[in-house]
């Protein structure tokens, strides 16, 4: 029997975005409820594709008004990615998560993706996010983006 290097392949074409609030003195986390056959009913961040063109961060502004109608945001990257293996289809996702600090007067608006939203602490966001390791990265975004001021040079158009 032969040996052979088999790799599974990597697919990274989209992102991720979790939008933070301040209310009061506390930053709150938007989550999403997924009211389409992908993923139904399912608590999360904002997720996307990124379109021919774009690059990934422009896709995390598209899609933020898209799903939010949010337009005033300022975007960092994270450092942090999302990801996921697929048995059915034998490949690794991964997507880079930006965060976005959006400005008190900005309202959510709902498109046809989603049946509710929250905006929720940290740790009641952490509770219920549906899918695993969505947790790891609220927590990762709290250390990084809440609890520490952002480095300026993750910045997306400063």
């Amino acid at each position: 029997m032969s040996k052979s290097n088999v790799e599974i392949p990597l697919r990274s074409k989209g992102i991720a975005v979790v939008l933070l609030k301040r209310f009061g003195h506390e930053y709150k986390v938007l989550l999403l409820k997924r009211a389409t056959p992908v993923l139904q009913n399912t608590w999360c961040y904002i997720g996307g594709s990124i379109e021919d063109g774009e690059t990934a961060w422009q896709s995390a502004l598209r899609e933020i008004k898209e799903e939010t109608g949010i337009t005033n945001v300022s975007l960092y990257t994270s450092n942090t990615f999302d990801q996921f293996y697929s048995p059915i289809e034998n490949y690794i996702y991964i997507a880079p998560v930006f965060v976005g600090f959006v400005d008190a007067d900005q309202d959510v608006i709902l498109n046809y993706e989603h049946s509710e939203y929250r905006w929720l602490s940290f740790d009641e966001a952490i509770e219920l996010v549906t899918l695993p390791g969505n947790d790891e990265v609220l927590k990762f975004i709290e250390k990084h983006f809440v609890k520490k001021v952002p480095a300026e040079f993750l910045r997306i158009g400063k």
